[in-house]
């Protein structure tokens, strides 16, 4: 379990790295803060490491220059795969959008439809648990001290987990995702339409009984006066519209020369009224379409 401080030991690990693909994962010191501070960059690239023999723990607190190198070396090295969870969050500190062929398992996991994998949130940990089977996931020390030094025993532990945890999650969402793969060209078209009809059935039902439940629950806060209860709380809002004559509008730009010219769209309505007068308009003109399943049975009610 290499734990590299210096700036030297640090710089010759990323001249030297020749590795195609590795996860890594990221402390940040003063993450609360206005300020934050890159504290310990984690690097493993053997995803068959369970014991954490493989993953380099890299100190880079206050030494932005490190950083640097590692960026230009890996970061922006298309060559080199790298795999985080919320990568949006590390790429602060590592890049940000120069960084090339980034792997976030947090999005893999979100286009993963639900009824696939029916998860109550995308975390790290409850992937790792539902996933992979991993047991007594320890995260307390996700939010201690990274600026401390030395670190606790138990810091580096967490340090080295997170990275094993990572490429176990990765390799099992890759699995699901390549079983997602199909050729509509050879779809039995039968069976997904039989499928399709008894799940649109029962999709309408617990629709319904949704948007019931959810208009009573709404109403019985509001008659008892509960702005929030053990599952639900109310969030009010107001939305102010601001409208005024078009004709008003003219009149004002060309009063006071205001510089407003944009793009606007021409309903059927608008259209109508101009009439044969749109000719002289530089009209663009685009045509989008889109395709629509619909349910002959339900076309027949109609």
């Amino acid at each position: 379990m290499p734990y590299l401080k210096s700036a030297n030991e640090i710089r010759s690990f990323v001249a030297k790295y020749t590795k195609t693909k590795i996860w890594l994962d990221t402390e940040v010191a003063d993450y609360d803060t206005r300020n934050p501070r890159l504290s310990l960059i984690q690097v493993l690239d053997d995803c068959t490491d369970l014991t954490g023999e493989s993953v380099y723990i890299l100190d880079v607190l206050e030494q932005q220059e490190v950083v640097d190198e590692f960026i230009e070396k890996i970061m922006i090295n298309s060559s080199i795969e790298k795999v985080f969870h919320n990568a949006k969050y590390d790429l602060r500190f590592l890049g940000k959008k120069n960084a090339k062929n980034v792997t976030c398992t947090l999005e893999m996991a979100k286009r993963i439809p639900y009824y696939i994998l029916p998860l109550p949130n995308y975390k790290l940990k409850t992937l790792a648990t539902e996933l992979c089977h991993f047991k007594n996931i320890d995260k307390q020390q996700q939010t201690s001290d990274w600026g401390i030094r030395p670190l606790s025993d138990e810091q580096i532990e967490y340090a080295y987990l997170d990275c094993i945890i990572l490429a176990q999650v990765h390799l099992r969402l890759l699995d699901i995702t390549q079983k997602l793969h199909f050729n509509a060209e050879t779809e039995d078209l039968s069976l997904l339409s039989a499928k399709y009809i008894e799940l649109e059935h029962q999709w309408q039902l617990v629709k319904s009984e949704f948007e019931h439940l959810q208009e009573r629950v709404k109403q019985a806060m509001l008659a008892q006066q509960l702005s929030e209860i053990d599952n639900f709380k109310l969030n009010s809002s107001e939305r102010t519209t601001t409208k005024v004559p078009f004709s008003e509008l003219v009149r004002l730009v060309e009063t006071q020369n205001v510089d407003l010219d944009f793009d606007i769209t021409l309903t059927k309505d608008i259209q109508k009224k101009l009439g044969d007068n749109i000719e002289q308009l530089a009209v663009d003109i685009s045509t989008t379409s889109s395709l629509r399943l619909i349910s002959k049975q339900a076309e027949s009610e109609e």
